[in-house]
């Protein structure tokens, strides 16, 4: 395929739980449910869950590559992100202007002897990792209907 490597995930229904669901990635299992105020049984983080995690993962591993190759004083790296829907009339620097828009915030702890330099840069170097690129570009979701056993039709 055009364009890179694929990296696949396969989520199916645990059969356990309303909609608590088993999600593999290699050798990984994970679970991912819903909180029980939204009628799950809160047996695994949800899934805005595992989008913060993997941002925060990357954040976090961008960060310590960087510092690493620059050979900077960085001891440790941690970060808190949150989602909320807001309106957009609310949001003065969105593009969009009608309904609701999806926000994150991304609270990055720098650890380490660092100067108000090196630790600007490092904030500018995390909005470059992957997976923050990925969240702001442009995203094509491409779903289709996939068969266990193929259609009686199929040839």
């Amino acid at each position: 395929m055009a364009g890179g490597n694929i990296s696949y995930v396969e989520v199916e229904e645990s059969l356990t739980g309303r909609y608590m669901q088993t999600a593999r990635s290699g050798k990984h299992t994970f679970i991912v449910d819903e909180p029980v105020a939204a009628g799950g049984s809160d047996n695994g983080p949800g899934p805005y869950e595992y989008l913060l995690a993997a941002l925060g993962a990357c954040t976090s591993m961008t960060l310590r590559m960087y510092a690493e190759i620059k050979n900077l004083p960085l001891q440790r790296v941690r970060v808190r992100l949150g989602h909320r829907k807001i309106h957009a009339q609310d949001c003065l620097d969105c593009v969009t202007r009608e309904g609701k828009v999806d926000e994150i915030t991304c609270e990055i702890f720098l650890e380490g002897d660092l100067t108000e330099e090196q630790q600007q840069r490092l904030l500018e170097i995390a909005g470059r990792c992957p997976v923050h690129r990925t969240f702001t570009s442009e995203i094509k979701v491409r779903s289709r209907l996939g068969w266990s056993t193929p259609p009686a039709d199929a040839d």
